[in-house]
């Protein structure tokens, strides 16, 4: 942007106008190195030549420089003056070659063609254009120092933050560690009660199993005890062939008797310390006989069928009455259907009152006081807890964001935190300034990192022109993807272009007022 004034001031042309003599082809900077009243060296030193030499369309010097008007040599440069539009230097080999290449038409003297000087019409073109890139040089500076402004205020007001972040997450650890504490407090009296509760629980349940078993011992007692004579004998165990203890499906004498604790007989308070808790697993009395079977226990298979010896013996051409079979079928069919009936299993309310049985009783009020005083220190403490994090969160944040480089006035400070999309045919682009770069299908597919924030990579004498975003999504068979933003003055802030130069590596143009300098008036050449 320093060299729009220049332009500006060179396009508008000479208030004045001098002619100054010199050949044809010379620059007004070098006319003093063509002075006809004095030999001409050349401007490499190679010769000197008579000035009459110069121009003569015939090449002296190795530079080119005796024939700046001619095309004699293939070194040489013309010089159009284009007085209106810019001067420049075009090589001497296309002076008089019937094309204009000079807007002033200067360059075709000789040749026959006849141009029309473009200079002026050029030169109103190009200081419109000018113009217009100037005022918006001026107003994007005029926008920058706003922001340098706005991100002096930003920063202060952050680092205020920051300070009070870090004196005031002092007194929300003091704040936790003392909630702590009192949550361990009411924790531990809230625990010594829910274990006594559960405690008397389980005592409870034990107590009424063995009062359940003591019941059923006896009931078991009584129905052993056949004659009704206060004891249980041998004989009477003997009569009780599930009780076998070898398993030959015998109970003999000395079985028996020594279930009894080698006793030929036991009263009920000896049956309900000793022997019930030998026999109650194998004990099916009347009072069992109803009784649903135990859980887990394995259901027996049905024996495989044995062949009949008295159907083998038939002979087998002999006649069967086909109504005597079929009824005989059905009677089997009966049995069938009743031995294979499934056995009686504990109906829904029965199930709900187990189920209730097993389940611990409300707490009793004090012990309820207990829970409800130490879930408030816990809820209390999982707040101050989460509020500490929150602030330690809050720290962390805002000191990354203090320690970013964004420029000499922290011009660029404004970006952070945002971001901008560029839309294209194909894709979506995504610039997250001081974060990533991404690129997205623009009709659906997932996103790819395009490279992550690096840092600024400008040339020394202008640092803050260049991003640079590394360590993107891996290309197949190829490095991780990086793209370099580009920055340049612009009065909006905006990506305006995306390319991929070389494989995984993109550029980006991003326009923002933080890239504009101020204008500055630069003394100009002459023509």
């Amino acid at each position: 942007m320093l060299l729009l004034p220049l332009l500006l001031s060179c396009l508008s042309g000479p208030a004045s106008p001098v002619e100054v003599k010199r050949p044809r082809g010379v620059s007004l900077t070098n006319h003093h190195f063509y002075d006809e009243s004095k030999p001409f060296t050349c401007l490499d030193g190679s010769a000197t030549i008579a000035f009459d030499m110069v121009n003569d369309d015939y090449c002296d010097c190795r530079d080119g420089s005796d024939e700046p008007g001619t095309a004699a040599c293939p070194s040489g440069r013309f010089h159009c003056s284009n007085a209106g539009y810019r001067p420049q230097y075009i090589p001497s080999s296309r002076v008089n070659d019937g094309i204009c290449d000079c807007c002033d038409t200067t360059d075709e003297y000789n040749s026959g063609v006849v141009c029309e000087n473009t200079c002026k019409e050029m030169g109103r073109k190009e200081r419109e254009e000018l113009k217009q890139m100037a005022e918006v040089a001026r107003e994007g500076f005029e926008l920058k120092q706003t922001l340098m402004a706005e991100a002096s205020k930003r920063k202060e007001e952050k680092q205020r933050k920051l300070s009070e972040l870090q004196d005031g997450k002092k007194s929300v650890e003091e704040k936790v560690e003392a909630l702590r504490l009192l949550k361990e407090a009411a924790e531990k009296p809230e625990k010594e009660a829910k274990d006594a509760h559960t405690q008397a629980w389980e005592a409870q349940k034990t107590a009424e199993q063995a009062a359940k078993d003591r019941a059923r011992a006896e009931e078991a007692f009584q129905e052993l005890d056949s004659d009704a004579d206060g004891v249980v004998s041998v004989a009477e165990l003997q009569a009780q062939a599930e009780l076998d203890v070898d398993g030959d499906g015998v109970m003999t004498e000395s079985e028996a008797q020594g279930l009894l604790g080698d006793s030929s007989q036991v009263d009920l308070a000896q049956f309900q310390s000793s022997v019930w808790e030998a026999i109650k697993e194998k004990y099916k009395g009347e009072s069992l006989a109803d009784a649903p079977p135990l859980p887990k226990t394995p259901v027996e298979e049905d024996p495989a069928p044995q062949p009949d010896p008295h159907l083998d013996q038939l002979p087998p051409d002999d006649d069967y009455d086909d109504e005597d079979e079929g009824e005989d079928e059905s009677d089997e069919d009966g049995m069938d259907e009743e031995a294979k009936a499934p056995p009686a299993t504990p109906s829904s309310d029965d199930k709900a009152a187990e189920d209730e049985s097993e389940k611990m009783p409300p707490y009793d009020d004090a012990t309820q006081a207990l829970i409800d005083a130490a879930q408030k220190a816990r809820d209390q403490f999982e707040e101050a807890e989460k509020s500490l994090k929150e602030t330690e969160e809050s720290i962390r944040s805002l000191e990354k964001e203090i320690s970013f480089d964004f420029g000499p006035q922290g011009e660029f400070s404004y970006l952070y935190n945002q971001c901008y999309e560029l839309v294209t045919n194909e894709y979506i682009y995504r610039l997250c300034p001081f974060s990533r770069v991404s690129q997205k299908p623009k009709h659906g597919g997932s996103e790819t990192s395009l490279g992550t924030w690096g840092s600024w990579a400008g040339p020394e004498d202008d640092r803050f022109s260049v991003m640079k975003y590394e360590h993107g999504t891996g290309c197949w068979q190829g490095p991780n993807r990086s793209t370099t933003v580009k920055l340049a003055c612009g009065k909006e802030t905006l990506v305006t272009a995306t390319t991929e130069p070389s494989r995984c590596e993109y550029l980006m143009e991003f326009l923002t007022p933080a890239a504009c300098h101020e204008p500055r008036e630069v003394v100009h050449d002459e023509f």
